[in-house]
């Protein structure tokens, strides 16, 4: 393995259950890699461990050649790994400027700089900003972030990703509950991150994940199955009988 971020073997035990079993896999700049399976398949038992939120019972995670299996989820933060969950947590009352912000202040703070007060940082601004143009966002940033439509909101969540300069960002379902036309917007956003992320995508919208993925790993009871190019999961029976069903996918 070569990529930005590195799995071996990772496993999580919940006393007598295995939620994740051994899963080995890599992530790289440029490339979308999805993660599917269904409901219980340890997918998101994955990426809590990846983000730090959860320790692995065994196996490694590497960051650009780095052991970070030990590390905190506020330290990987700090080491460019972010992530969005599949329930929106936005700051509701708060402007999509501010959420953004609020995130770039975290990821550097400045406790030294007691005279100024966190709005007037030009740092923390100037990477909010940024996110907003990112995610095609800058015409509503002065938009309470409550008021925004649902596609707007996951948006601003990968834009507040983004406002802590990662280098991996670990998506959970950024899809969910999108119509579509916020899901052709969010595809086009993932298309214009790829070339200077990371990304792994936890998603049940199948054809989003054929149409944008370059590596999709199917997991089922905790274990891969399958990993491989779309082409390749497409068309292995495993796969089909398992999760995608029998009929083969058009």
């Amino acid at each position: 393995m070569s990529g930005l971020m590195q799995v071996h073997g990772l496993t999580r035990r919940f006393g007598g259950l295995v939620a994740v079993n051994d899963v080995s896999l890599e992530l790289n700049v440029g490339e979308v890699h999805a993660v599917i399976g269904t409901n219980g398949a340890g997918k998101s038992t994955l990426i809590n461990m990846l983000s730090g939120e959860i320790a692995p019972s065994q196996g490694r995670i590497l960051l650009a050649g780095a052991d970070i299996t030990q590390r905190p989820q506020a330290r990987r933060a700090l080491d460019g790994i972010g992530r969005s969950y599949q329930r929106t947590t936005i700051f509701p009352e708060f402007t999509a400027r501010e959420n953004c912000r609020l995130a770039a202040q975290a990821a550097s703070p400045r406790p030294w700089a007691f005279w100024q007060t966190a709005q007037a940082c030009q740092r923390s601004g100037d990477a909010a900003d940024a996110a907003l143009e990112a995610t095609g966002l800058s015409a509503l940033s002065a938009r309470v972030a409550g008021t925004l439509s649902h596609g707007a909101k996951r948006q601003l969540e990968v834009a507040m990703c983004l406002a802590t300069q990662p280098r991996v960002l670990l998506l959970d379902e950024p899809l969910a509950g999108m119509g579509a036309e916020e899901t052709e917007r969010m595809l086009t956003l993932l298309e214009r991150l790829k070339p200077r992320h990371a990304v792994l995508l936890v998603e049940h919208d199948m054809d989003a994940v054929f149409r944008i993925a370059e590596r999709i790993t199917v997991m089922v009871n905790g274990s891969v199955i399958a990993s491989g190019n779309p082409h390749a999961i497409r068309h292995d029976p495993q796969v089909r009988s398992a999760y995608l069903g029998e009929e083969e996918l058009a």
